[in-house]
């Protein structure tokens, strides 16, 4: 009798832990969708060059919005990029005053551009464990496992863009 109670509570026993104990999966995560509109406040490395940067996205106006303030310098950037892939660069700087237009085929990035990005795996960035994903030689995205917001981003150009 001594060990049918033993048997049925080694029994009980490793029901109760494999019910508490964590799944895993082995299906890749699928990257965040970004927020139709949003703000975000980064870090950019331009070779060594660093700057701040405020990005307002906006998707269904089709409209990105930068504000690029180089370290150590009083000349502030603004970027206003649109969705046909027109840019206006330029500054209200008093001595520094300019304006250019850019054109990029792209134009501005959709919320799902990730979409059939090759996942790398996990890394630890800037103490976030992240997901990683490339896409098109283009990037590499790191999201932040558990909040899915983004990281860290290295473009194919040598960009550095840190959230």
């Amino acid at each position: 009798m001594a060990s049918t109670i033993e048997q049925l509570s080694t029994l009980l026993l490793c029901v109760i832990l494999f019910s508490f104990s964590p799944s895993y999966s082995t299906a890749e995560p699928i990257p965040a969708v970004w927020p139709e509109q949003f703000h975000a406040s980064m870090f950019m490395n331009k070779s060594g060059v660093l700057q701040k940067l405020d990005l307002w996205y906006d998707w269904p106006n089709g409209r990105n919005f930068n504000i690029i303030q180089n370290q150590l310098n009083d000349v502030v950037d603004y970027d206003l990029e649109w969705t046909n892939g027109t840019s206006f660069v330029y500054t209200l700087h008093p001595s520094d005053r300019r304006c250019k237009v850019v054109h990029f085929p792209v134009g501005i990035l959709r919320p799902n551009f990730l979409d059939g990005a090759t996942y790398l795996g996990q890394e630890y960035v800037d103490n976030f464990l992240c997901n990683v994903w490339t896409k098109v030689d283009f990037i590499v995205y790191y999201e932040d496992v558990i909040t899915r917001r983004p990281v860290k981003w290295f473009f194919y150009s040598g960009l550095v863009l840190s959230f």
